[in-house]
């Protein structure tokens, strides 16, 4: 270490009356202990070493080691000094150490906590997580590796921002033949995923207390990236058709923006009828407001065909069309996306080169490669049957252990239903206790926006094996049963 340094930095740093070298040195040594530049158990260099070193006297140094010897950060075993290797505790014992004063957020970063996601390690009925076991590892790598052999030093810089043409083009393919969306290639905007996309819009399309509507109960993402744009977030009831405002809704409390997801609604799993769709179409045109469609699982339909998405049911629709790949490929990836009107590409496309300036080409264009040549359709495909699999095991394993007090909504798509609970039961302190035995359930009460509609949980199956459904839902009955 370099001590001359660290002692001409200590100096330059000091304010008010001058101190004598003694107490300079003192107080040099003992922040950088408690900063952590002299680690515990380190040894510091001989009074005789470090005097010369730092062209001050050798008492200078003692006394400064003495006093730190005193107060228990040094220890001097006659031949040697060095920093105490109890350090931590020696440090929390210390009443004037205070080096990280706290501060508050901003108003509009303290926000309504959300639900601690063990993520990291396997929990079972993790929300929001696909079958990350069965991606297709090898091929993606050779759309990266073919990436990579083909790139060049120009695509390294800082890339459109917009996204990649080359994905926006496959994204636009696979949206027009799969989900109904009518747009081109220019309409479609990449992303970091939802959240990104949720808080462009926020920032892009309502200005501070405008008021939104969001699905109550609903994802709480949505309801974090809105709050932090100082948005007034009012939550709308949902019923078995969807989000269902009210004509007082619409006249007392008129949105700026709407946001909904219609496919397979989170958390409850309603699927948003045609008709409520086209009327909340009609009604966001006459009362000036956006929607934000939120297809974030809409590929993993089972019980009939797939409804199109609310962009495309009629010409001119005032939405905002979101997707993400996090769940039908893997979270890492980070890739989602924007399909927005027509009228809104130039001004998007202007913003979003001011302040998100975007890169990972190679992803990007990897991912073009994995849909143009069919492996995303093939994947959709095994996926689809595996999560019927894991969906059937599930309902099963719930109807044997919990078919007397709970109740299944949601479970005809996606990767995740709902099972409501009786009153009597509390869906928080179930959900805590489950969490104790390996099982991660998410409570729908915490979900609410405004009053408490729900009490239930929320089970993702997506990457618990059918044949081990069962022992997990014994384990979640074993905690609800203790507590009726």
């Amino acid at each position: 270490m370099d001590y001359q340094f660290l002692f001409d930095q200590h100096n330059a740093k000091q304010s008010g009356p001058k101190q004598s070298q003694q107490r300079r040195l003192y107080h040099c040594l003992r922040d950088a202990i408690l900063r952590g530049h002299c680690k515990a158990g380190m040894q510091l260099p001989g009074s005789r070493s470090l005097a010369t070193e730092l062209k001050v006297s050798r008492n200078t140094v003692l006394y400064a080691y003495e006093q730190l010897v005193t107060e228990g950060l040094l220890v001097s075993s006659g031949r040697s000094t060095r920093v105490a290797s109890n350090l931590s505790t020696v440090i929390s014992s210390s009443a004037d150490v205070n080096f990280s004063e706290p501060r508050q957020l901003s108003a509009r970063a303290q926000l309504t906590p959300w639900p601690s996601d063990p993520h990291g390690a396997f929990t079972a009925f993790m929300s929001g997580v696909p079958a990350l076991a069965h991606f297709p590892i090898a091929i993606w790598r050779r759309c990266l590796e073919r990436v990579w052999r083909d790139i060049s030093y120009q695509q390294l810089d800082y890339a459109n921002a917009a996204g990649e043409p080359a994905l926006r083009a496959a994204i636009a393919e696979h949206l027009t033949s799969t989900r109904g969306v009518v747009c081109s290639a220019e309409q479609i905007f990449i992303t970091d995923g939802t959240q990104q996309s949720l808080g462009i819009c926020a920032h892009a399309l309502a200005s501070a207390g405008d008021t939104v509507w969001i699905e109550n109960p609903g994802y709480g993402g949505a309801f974090q990236s809105l709050k932090a744009a100082e948005l007034n977030v009012r939550g709308i009831v949902v019923d078995a058709e969807g989000i269902a405002p009210t004509k007082k809704d619409w006249e007392k409390f008129t949105p700026k923006l709407i946001y909904t997801t219609p496919s397979h609604q989170f958390p409850l799993g309603s699927v948003m009828s045609i008709e409520r769709r086209i009327a909340l179409i009609e009604s966001a045109k006459n009362y000036g407001a956006l929607i934000i469609e939120d297809d974030y699982d809409s590929e993993f339909r089972r019980d009939g065909p797939p409804l199109p998405a609310m962009q495309g049911l009629v010409a001119d629709a005032p939405v905002i069309y979101l997707g993400t790949f996090s769940k039908t490929l893997f979270p890492a990836l980070r890739i989602g996306y924007m399909v927005v009107p027509k009228g809104l590409v130039e001004p998007f496309a202007a913003m979003l080169k001011l302040g998100y300036l975007r890169g990972r080409s190679a992803d990007q264009l990897a991912l073009a490669e994995f849909l143009r040549a069919g492996h995303f359709a093939n994947h959709l495909k095994k996926m689809r049957r595996l999560y019927a699999a894991r969906r059937d095991a599930l309902v099963a394993a719930i109807h044997k252990h919990l078919g007397d007090i709970a109740t299944i909504y949601g479970g005809s798509s996606g990767i995740h239903l709902t099972i409501a609970l009786p009153e009597s039961l509390n869906d928080v302190s179930v959900s805590d206790a489950a969490l104790a035995q390996g099982v991660y359930t998410q409570p729908l009460s915490r979900l609410a926006t405004g009053s408490i509609l729900c009490n239930g949980l929320m089970l993702g199956y997506a990457q618990v094996p059918a044949d081990e459904m069962e022992k997990y839902i014994h384990r979640l009955a074993n905690v609800i049963n203790a507590r009726e």
